[in-house]
């Protein structure tokens, strides 16, 4: 079917819209391929909605090929499943919660774990019935608390996501890598550069968990790579090796000091080198030879709240991000004047381990970064004003509750694996996979028999792909300061016919064209608009951004049309009677 211009429901913009912070947003409202509705919610037109639905029908056809079987989830779910997982906790605010005409509580599916695998259940029951790897394409919806750069993170999404169920953990290992290995290709064929990176399990716990990254500078993930091995991670999951115990026989007592007018780490280093009988016998003192405890408030689901104290070396901020990721399900907030005020024993600015500890008075729990080992030894708060302690020694003058990975993750940080120096990029999750284990299958009571007839917990994996997200993924990586690049097995049509000037030649032409590719099985736009000027439907071409552009105007007189490459931008004039031949040929290649 030819999609034409002058009748097509589409309307593009000259202005990018207010509220556009990307490339994708900005180009995917301008070309007519989506309209907001709400923060994070989105209307699809009719080119956005065959450019969606091209992604989804590649997704689809890798997860067939692959073996797994479609299935489909509504998307208004019930509590009580929810609640047996402890998820529906668990989510705090991260989802729409309703109630029917009969008080009854429902949610927006955000995800489908517990429906999947109360289907497996209902259905199977004997070893023989497994592996299983089923999938579904659908709707899912999270009440972002920041939705941003349009369809990239919204509060309604598409998500491919499919489960695995095996007996055992080899099965389980077997059924991961398919899914790993059908992810690869399905990203291949998308056109989508891709890292695959340690994560955090989050939500879903499990023992394995990795993220396919795309990278982009407006990804929201940061990313490290080492520059010798192949490991790779989510800085939220990159875990620091512990320091070695330190002997610290012969280091000074720990003495508290006077540190007047040092309001940063920077000042407080050049004081301790500054003064003589400060200074260290081995070096000079460097910031990260200081200690920093972070304060912060941690809020449980149901609203229960404790403080938590991070020391992390002075040299380095806590990653808000990686200490979510260390506390989930909890969320991190900021400390409060009050909490500071019901806590006198806490000096701000000068917090030191002394008043820390989960059995200290003031009961707040003392987590550090694993470079602050035993016997190492430090500069911190002395617990008041204007004053610091040096030669503290971890072990031998204070103990902290346990470690956390909490501090920043830099650039020439060692390799947790083999020590080389790690790079940082940013990437955007375009794919996640979870070696779940038994938690869902636990809770639910899905068990089968297994070859010996003894009930056995089933374990599970779960995989999704963020089918709508990889429309803006797909124009973030293919776009120019004109409009949208987009790649031909994604494109909402395979070719753009204008037709432009006063008589009808031109437009004569560009229907015979358009009749003759759309039966070759060529998908094509047709501008047949009369009251638009050649240089808005020129604008509009670039803007749209299919691959293709053939345009029927003035070179009809001597019997040719041009031909436009949108990638390249190269152009060729061909004879009208060559053309349908040639674009068959440059569509299937």
């Amino acid at each position: 079917m030819i999609l034409r211009m002058s009748t097509l429901f589409l309307r593009t913009l000259r202005e990018d819209p207010a509220d556009a912070e990307v490339p994708s947003h900005r180009l995917l409202v301008r070309a007519g391929y989506i309209r907001r509705v709400a923060p994070g919610i989105y209307s699809w037109l009719p080119l956005g909605w065959r450019t969606y639905l091209n992604v989804e029908r590649i997704v689809r056809e890798e997860m067939d090929a692959a073996g797994f079987q479609e299935v489909h989830f509504p998307a208004l779910l019930p509590r009580e499943p929810y609640e047996r997982t402890g998820r529906w906790t668990d989510y705090g605010d991260d989802i729409f919660r309703l109630k029917d005409r009969k008080g009854n509580d429902y949610l927006l599916g955000p995800t489908h774990e517990e429906m999947f695998t109360l289907l497996v259940k209902d259905l199977f029951s004997s070893y023989k019935d497994l592996p299983l790897s089923i999938y579904q394409i659908q709707w899912k919806y999270r009440d972002e608390p920041r939705p941003r750069a349009g369809i990239l993170r919204g509060r309604e999404f598409a998500m491919k996501d499919s489960y695995s169920f095996d007996v055992d953990d080899a099965g389980l290992e077997r059924s991961y890598h398919r899914h790993r290995e059908a992810y690869v290709r399905t990203f291949d064929r998308l056109g989508l550069d891709h890292v695959i990176v340690k994560a955090m399990a989050g939500a879903m716990g499990g023992s394995l968990s990795e993220e396919f990254l795309t990278p982009t500078e407006v990804g929201e993930d940061t990313y490290v790579r080492c520059t010798s091995c192949d490991y790779a991670s989510n800085t939220e999951a990159v875990e620091v090796p512990a320091t070695d115990p330190v002997p610290h026989a012969g280091l000074p007592a720990a003495h508290v000091e006077d540190t007047p007018d040092t309001p940063t780490i920077e000042s407080l280093v050049a004081l301790l080198n500054d003064r003589e009988k400060l200074r260290r016998d081995d070096r000079p003192w460097q910031a990260s030879d200081t200690l920093k405890n972070v304060v912060v408030k941690v809020v449980h689901p149901g609203g229960d709240a404790e403080l938590l104290a991070v020391g992390v070396p002075g040299d380095r901020e806590v990653d808000v991000k990686r200490l979510e990721a260390q506390v989930y399900p909890a969320t991190v907030q900021a400390a409060t004047e009050e909490d500071f005020d019901a806590r006198p024993e806490l000096v701000r600015g000068y917090i030191g381990p002394d008043a820390l500890g989960a059995d200290k008075p003031a009961k707040v729990r003392y987590l550090v970064d694993p470079r602050v080992a035993s016997g190492t030894r430090w500069v911190t708060g002395a617990n008041e004003p204007g004053r610091h302690v040096v030669d503290l020694v971890a072990g031998r003058d204070f103990t902290a509750d346990g470690t956390i990975h909490a501090a920043e993750v830099r650039d020439g940080d060692p390799c947790p694996r083999c020590g080389s120096e790690l790079a940082s990029a940013k990437g955007m999750e375009m794919g996640h996979v979870f070696a779940l284990g038994r938690k869902f299958a636990q809770a639910l009571g899905l068990t089968v028999l297994d070859e010996n007839g003894r009930q056995v917990v089933v374990t599970m994996g779960s995989y999704g792909i963020g089918v709508s997200r990889a429309v803006a993924a797909i124009a973030e990586k293919n776009h120019d300061a004109k409009g949208l690049i987009w790649p031909r097995e994604i494109s909402p049509a395979d070719v753009h016919v204008i037709a432009t000037g006063k008589n009808d030649a031109p437009f004569e032409t560009a229907e015979q064209l358009a009749a003759e590719l759309d039966a070759r099985g060529i998908r094509v736009l047709l501008d047949d608009r009369r009251g638009a000027s050649p240089g808005e439907k020129f604008n509009d071409a670039d803007l749209v951004g299919i691959p293709t552009i053939v345009t029927c105007g003035r070179r009809i007189v001597d019997g040719k049309v041009e031909i436009k490459d949108r990638r390249t931008s190269e152009r060729i004039d061909l004879p009208i009677a060559e053309v349908v031949d040639h674009l068959v040929e440059v569509c299937a290649s």
